[in-house]
């Protein structure tokens, strides 16, 4: 895992209310600059509730929840029920496959799966996010 910070950042658009952004790994941080969560609209300031990160060395993306100005919420997009690839639905995340659901701090909210998402620890750098992989 040896992506620079300085590594390109691409921004993709799946649709209008999900950004997923392929991020660059720096030393066991991924890095998310704090402007994906941005919309301009009408001239006006608006913030994404979360945005989906991606990097090719990543099984699983990682799902980062605005919360407030200086609290993010990383979780990994990976049901801890059969190990299947969740989906964003505002503030839940849910599995395709069984139909558990997990609140955006990573708690389960229904089943099958009985344990929370694995979380990370996130810190504010320079108007990056930095997500600990450790």
């Amino acid at each position: 895992m040896g992506f620079s910070a300085f590594g390109a950042l691409f921004n993709l658009q799946s649709c209008s209310s999900t950004k997923i952004i392929t991020s660059p790994i720096d030393g066991e941080n991924l890095i998310v600059p704090v402007s994906a969560f941005q919309i301009i609209k009408k001239n006006s300031l608006k913030y994404r509730p979360y945005i989906v990160a991606r990097n090719e060395n990543l099984r699983y993306p990682i799902c980062v929840y605005r919360l407030s100005q200086t609290e993010y919420m990383a979780l990994l997009m990976r049901c801890t029920h059969q190990g299947t690839e969740l989906q964003v639905f505002g503030d839940k995340l849910q599995c395709p496959a069984h139909g558990s659901a997990f609140a955006n701090n990573g708690d389960v909210t229904n089943g099958p799966a009985s344990s929370g998402l694995r979380t990370f620890p996130v810190v504010i750098d320079n108007q990056q996010l930095k997500i600990s992989l450790k």
